[in-house]
């Protein structure tokens, strides 16, 4: 199952994707899905990012792959750092670059999103939290990233987390996923979630012992090997097996008033 959320005659909703056809939702997705009778065309709406996280959780080196590229060694235990809210845009909003960095990179990403809160749960029962996956862009200022020492303003510029362009509820194994990232129609990164130092069920259990995941959180579960930068007038996009794909056009700071969240 697709849940999206959407945009239509200037309202906000959820909804089920079929085909072309959309099932509108009464409420968000969290607490059961209760339908309406409205059903809509796809064509007539705009897709927006799937959730509305209050935080994103995201793990650096979770790839070995990856790490080997950076030239890093496998963390002892997750590596977490947080993007915010403010970073979230949807399906085609622009990336923007912003003057502060001369090198942005994209990082394509396997996304959980919760779908229940999650205060110290164990593997066991992790599964029962997830709502479902999609696509993330983990946008990153490589080179604020190197200066800082530390990931968060490289990580948390506004339009640096890229989600969407639906929830997939039906992923079979998180565990067998194929990631990729294309830019301007070239293959860039190529990896796979078999590659994963911590998988899913350990990711929402760890993450949880430490902080209350509510519904609508995204943890975003690293990118493989293949990182690169991105350029005004790209088009990035991420495509992830049995989820979907997620494309948004790159732009420079200057060619907008202020950058947009949805």
């Amino acid at each position: 199952m697709k849940i999206i959320r959407f945009l239509f005659q200037d309202q906000t909703h959820y909804g089920i994707l079929e085909g072309e056809v959309v099932r509108v939702l009464a409420a968000p997705p969290y607490d059961g899905l209760k339908e309406t009778n409205q059903s809509i065309s796809l064509d007539s709406i705009k897709l927006l990012a799937p959730c509305e996280p209050t935080k994103i959780i995201a793990l650096g080196l979770n790839y070995r792959d990856h790490a080997q590229e950076m030239r890093m060694a496998l963390p002892e235990e997750p590596l977490i750092f947080m993007k915010p809210s403010t970073s979230v845009i949807g399906p085609e909003e622009a990336i923007v670059c912003p003057p502060q960095s001369r090198r942005v990179d994209y990082e394509a990403e396997l996304a959980v999103v919760i779908g229940h809160g999650a205060h110290r749960v164990s593997e066991a029962e992790a599964g029962n939290y997830i709502l479902g996956y999609t696509c993330c862009n983990d946008v990153t200022a490589r080179d604020l990233q190197k200066q800082d020492g530390q990931f968060t303003r490289a990580k948390s510029f506004d339009t640096f987390a890229p989600l969407g362009p639906w929830i997939e509820t039906g992923l079979a194994d998180p565990g067998n996923v194929t990631v990729e990232t294309y830019v301007n129609g070239q293959r860039r990164q190529h990896g796979h979630t078999s590659n994963l130092v911590y998988g899913v069920a350990t990711l929402v259990s760890f993450i949880s012992h430490i902080m209350t995941l509510l519904p609508g959180d995204v943890i975003a579960t690293g990118t493989p090997s293949g990182v690169g930068p991105l350029q005004p007038g790209d088009v990035v996009e991420i495509r992830l097996g049995g989820i979907g794909s997620l494309r948004n056009p790159v732009i420079k700071h200057e060619n907008i008033d202020s950058p947009g969240t949805s």
